[in-house]
C-alpha cells in the first residue's frame, strides 16, 4: 500500500513539475476570446446580382467552409453566422493581420491546371480558362471594366483538371529557403494528371487559381497522384495557399462590404472585476475547507491548488480560448472537484463516528463516495457533448468554449479529487493514525 502510494506521489510531483514548466512557458500563449481582447468584424455578402438567388444551402455551405479556413489559420474560436439570407458574419479574436484574414475569407479558391503548350506565363498575369469560360474576377481587379475586357479578352486557355481533383495540399520549404506547395490527387485527378502529362512531356503545365497565374513549371516527367505548387512564395502564401485548397472553393463568391475593430466587450475593469471575483470564492473554499475539515481539507486545498494549476497548464497547451463562458466552465468545475472531496471527507467521518480504525475509515470513505463522484461527473459530461454538439451546429462558439473547458475539468477533478487527495490522505493521516486518534478534533470531529 505504502509502496504504491509513494509511486503516485512521483507521478504527481512529475505532473506538478510539467504544469508549472507549461504555465511558465511562453511559446505557448493564453488565448484570448473576443470579449476579453477584442478583434476584426468583417461582414461578407454574396457577391452576384441582386435578382440572382442563392439557396440556402449555398450559403450554409459557404459558412462551413470559412469557418474551417478561419481555423486553419489559427484564430482561436472565431464567430462565422448567417446574417440574413446574402451576409455573413465572422467575428476574429485577437486577429493581428487583417489582409491575411481577407484573403483567405473572400479568395474562392478555384485551382486549374491550364495547358499553355509550349508558352510560359509570368506569374500574376490574369487568363480565361474553358473552364466556366468568360470575365475573369483580376481582369476587374485590375481596374479595367466589363466593357474594357469584353473589348479586349485575357488569352483563354484549355483547362485540363480543376482543384475539385485533390485530395490535400500542404505547405514545405526546400533547402534553399524556398516555399512551395505540395499536393496529393484523388484517384481521378491523378487519372486525369497522368493522362495529360504523359503525352506533353516538355511543355508547360501552368497553375492558375482565381485566373490568375501561380507558376508556369514545366512538365519535366510523368506526374499522377502527387506534385508540386511553386512560385515565388512566402511562408506566410504558401501556408495560405494550402488552407484554400483544403478547404475548397466558395459556392458562391463574397466581398467584403464592412469590417471594423472592436474592443473587449467586457473591458478592462469589468475583467479585473471577474478575476476578483472568482479568486475571491475560490479563497473562501479553501479556508472552509480548511476550518471545517482541519488535516483533510488542507490537504483537499493542496489537491486543489493541483487541480488549477493542471487545468491551466491544459488550456495552455491545447490551445484553449479563454472568455468569459469558458471561465464560467473552469470555476463551476473546481466547485464540483471541491464536491467530490466532500463526499469523501463526510463518508469519512461517518465511519469515525462509528468508532472505526482510522485506515479502515479512509479506505470505506473513498470507496463508497466514488460511485456518487462517477456517477455525477457522467451526467454532467453527457451535458457537456450536448452543449458542445449544440454550439457546433449552430455557431455559439461561446457556448464550446464553456462545454470544453467544463470537461476538461470535470475529468481532471475527478484525478485530483481522488488520486491526489487519496494519496495524500493514506501517506499523512494514514501514517500518522495512532496520533490522530487521540486528537480526533484535527479531523474535524
Amino acid at each position: 500500500m505504502v509502496r504504491r502510494d509513494l509511486f503516485w506521489l512521483l507521478m504527481i510531483v512529475g505532473l506538478v513539475a510539467a504544469a508549472i514548466w507549461m504555465a511558465l512557458n511562453e511559446n505557448f500563449p493564453i488565448h484570448q476570446g473576443l470579449d476579453l481582447s477584442g478583434g476584426l468584424q468583417v461582414l461578407l455578402e454574396a457577391d452576384v446580382p441582386a435578382d440572382e438567388a442563392i439557396t440556402r444551402e449555398q450559403m450554409d455551405t459557404a459558412r462551413s467552409i470559412i469557418s474551417q479556413r478561419i481555423n486553419g489559420l489559427g484564430v482561436s474560436e472565431p464567430v462565422v453566422q448567417l446574417e440574413g439570407e446574402r451576409r455573413i458574419l465572422v467575428e476574429l479574436p485577437g486577429i493581428d493581420n487583417p489582409d491575411d484574414a481577407f484573403s483567405l475569407i473572400q479568395g474562392t479558391a478555384l485551382l486549374e491546371f491550364v495547358d499553355t503548350a509550349t508558352q510560359p506565363l509570368p506569374e500574376g498575369m490574369c487568363i480565361r480558362t474553358t473552364h466556366d469560360e468568360g470575365i475573369s474576377r483580376c481582369e476587374l481587379e485590375n481596374g479595367r471594366t466589363e466593357a474594357e475586357a469584353e473589348l479586349a479578352p485575357a488569352p483563354t486557355y484549355p483547362t485540363v483538371l480543376t482543384g475539385d481533383k485533390l485530395a490535400s495540399a500542404t505547405a514545405g520549404s526546400g533547402q534553399f529557403g524556398d516555399f512551395f506547395v505540395s499536393f496529393e490527387m484523388t484517384p481521378e485527378g491523378a487519372d486525369l494528371l497522368e493522362a495529360h502529362t504523359s503525352t506533353h512531356v516538355g511543355q508547360f503545365l501552368t497553375i492558375v487559381l482565381d485566373k490568375r497565374v501561380i507558376s508556369s513549371p514545366t512538365i519535366n516527367d510523368v506526374l499522377s497522384d502527387s506534385g508540386q505548387i511553386t512560385g515565388q512564395f512566402t511562408l506566410e502564401e504558401a501556408q495560405t495557399l494550402a488552407l484554400q485548397l483544403n478547404y475548397g472553393s466558395l459556392p458562391v463568391p463574397l466581398r467584403i462590404e464592412a469590417t471594423r475593430q472592436i474592443g473587449a466587450t467586457l473591458g478592462t475593469q469589468s475583467v479585473e472585476f471577474s478575476i476578483r471575483a472568482g479568486s475571491i470564492g475560490v479563497l473562501i473554499v479553501l479556508l472552509f475547507m480548511l476550518v471545517y475539515y482541519r488535516v483533510p481539507g488542507l490537504l483537499a486545498d493542496m489537491a486543489l491548488i493541483i487541480y488549477a494549476l493542471l487545468n491551466f497548464a491544459f488550456f495552455k497547451w491545447i490551445g484553449v480560448t479563454l472568455t468569459l463562458p469558458a471561465i464560467t466552465g473552469f470555476l463551476l468545475s473546481t466547485g464540483m472537484a471541491v464536491d467530490a472531496n466532500i463526499l469523501v471527507f463526510e463518508r469519512m467521518k461517518e465511519e469515525l463516528r462509528r468508532g472505526g480504525d482510522i485506515n479502515e475509515a479512509i479506505h470505506d470513505g473513498f470507496a463508497r463516495a466514488w460511485t456518487s463522484i462517477r456517477d455525477s461527473n457522467i451526467a454532467t459530461l453527457i451535458i457537456c457533448f450536448i452543449l458542445f454538439i449544440f454550439g457546433r451546429n449552430f455557431g455559439a462558439s461561446t457556448v464550446q468554449g464553456f462545454a470544453i473547458t467544463l470537461t476538461i475539468g470535470v475529468l481532471i477533478s475527478m484525478f485530483t479529487a481522488v488520486t491526489v487527495t487519496r494519496t495524500f490522505v493514506r501517506l499523512i493521516i494514514g501514517n500518522g493514525a495512532g496520533w490522530l486518534s487521540k486528537h480526533k478534533a484535527l479531523l474535524g470531529l
